[in-house]
């Protein structure tokens, strides 16, 4: 055999590409030339076909002025790193009054003016970390680049995308909670620490045309204050903010104060996590109370308060007959006990007021807690029936809409999950871009 075997023929002066190369590497408007692969890394070399080609001032069809070799990144392929040698040609305007003396090919589809990555690459690496749960830094290493490299070339779509004001339309049910993003000094960042710790997270929670919450994240301000939530909601304007008929929320007075300034329309509704967790938090209390008050000392292995501590978290109709007699049993132990028994039927209560599926029977429950616990001779009882008291309105409004903040909830635990993946980023900007994007707050 004369010549060796081929897919095609080379590339020769009539211009011949090879077709099946080119779907091979999937970008439109260029043709591959050669390909080398060395150890750890794949070289394609690209060019556009001869085409003529006008100046963008003055739209003169331009003379040629041969080609220089830009070096870009692309996507990965069979777990190599892959570089485009991507061969751009130069052109001269031949109009002498024109402003533009020399150009060069550009393609946005390919990549961006001066961008280091392929439009494709950065998409990769996008949808890597949206959906992969990827770091950036795993990212870099799979496209054999550094940290940065990947940054600077995403961080221009997230914040166009983030700077999409379409992307808050249709929002009838908002979620707001907060997450604490650093553990380091809260001086601002311009003395040397990274400012609030806390941060006021929005989400979309509108029930969709299947009756299922697809929470995604808006946004995330700094600071968990009344006014971090109430100039958010007044930056997005009137159109959005009469479009929110429900809005959720932690028993937190400064978010209940800006949902009234902003969201007037809107009916309040406290989170029955939230809710649960203050009655489970009133066991704990008096457990512990009772508990010093008859030993002198904190739990030990054979307290029998301190031997069910766990098991009075949990919710009555998922005990066992085992873990039921354990109960039973330390509650008879001493007769101090039965006020912890009456706390633990008093959180039990609070929570068969979401537990059971007639929202109408919920409500009354609800109702009769409001009415009764203020006057328990309890006084972490007494205490919880005062706060539920305080936000009955917004109590007892889960009854009537079922809305909660579990999707908000959700969310906070997509952010963890990043946050520790990424373990800890120091810049509030690129931390509000990441956390949209994972949290599904983007257009892409």
């Amino acid at each position: 055999m004369s010549d060796p075997t081929s897919c095609c023929p080379a590339v020769c002066a009539g211009g011949a590409y090879c077709d099946n190369c080119d779907l091979f590497l999937g970008l439109e408007g260029v043709h591959v030339t050669t390909v080398d692969r060395g150890v750890d890394l794949l070289t394609v070399t690209v060019e556009s076909a001869m085409v003529p080609t006008g100046c963008p001032a003055c739209g003169v069809v331009a003379e040629s002025l041969g080609r220089r070799t830009v070096r870009l990144v692309d996507a990965p392929c069979f777990s190599t790193p892959v570089v485009l040698l991507w061969r751009k040609r130069r052109y001269r305007c031949r109009e002498d009054l024109c402003e533009v003396v020399t150009f060069t090919e550009q393609d946005p589809d390919l990549a961006r003016p001066r961008g280091l990555l392929t439009s494709r690459a950065a998409r990769w690496a996008i949808t890597q970390i949206r959906r992969e749960h990827a770091s950036v830094q795993g990212v870099a290493r799979q496209l054999g680049v550094r940290w940065r490299t990947v940054w600077e070339a995403i961080k221009p779509i997230l914040t166009t995308a983030a700077d999409d004001e379409t992307r808050f339309a249709g929002v009838t049910t908002l979620g707001v909670d907060e997450h604490v993003w650093h553990h380091v000094s809260t001086k601002p960042p311009e003395d040397g620490g990274r400012g609030p710790k806390e941060l006021t997270g929005m989400v979309d929670l509108t029930v969709d045309e299947h009756g299922q919450v697809r929470a995604r994240l808006l946004d995330l301000v700094q600071g968990r204050t009344k006014a971090a939530y109430a100039d958010w909601l007044e930056a997005r304007g009137s159109e959005f903010t009469a479009g929110v008929d429900v809005a959720t929320l932690d028993p937190f007075q400064g978010y209940k104060s800006a949902i009234d300034d902003e969201l007037a329309d809107a009916t309040a509704v406290l989170d029955a996590f939230h809710v649960v967790a203050l009655g489970t938090k009133c066991v704990d209390e008096v457990r512990r109370r009772v508990q010093q008050d008859t030993t002198g000392h904190r739990g030990r292995k054979d307290d029998p308060l301190y031997g069910i501590q766990n098991i009075l978290r949990a919710g009555q109709e998922n005990l066992t007959d085992k873990q039921r007699g354990r109960i039973e049993r330390a509650f008879a132990a001493h007769e101090a006990h039965d006020e912890v028994d009456l706390t633990w039927q008093a959180a039990q209560l609070l929570r068969s007021a979401y537990k059971t599926t007639d929202k109408p029977e919920g409500k009354k429950i609800a109702e009769r807690i409001v009415a009764s616990f203020p006057t328990c001779p309890i006084p972490e009882i007494a205490r919880l029936g005062r706060t539920l008291r305080t936000w009955k309105e917004a109590f007892l409004a889960y009854f009537d809409t079922g809305a909660t903040n579990g999707g908000t909830e959700a969310i906070n635990g997509l952010i963890e999950l990043h946050r520790r993946i990424a373990r800890g980023l120091t810049n509030f900007e690129n931390y509000r871009l990441r956390v949209l994007l994972i949290g599904g707050g983007l257009n892409l």
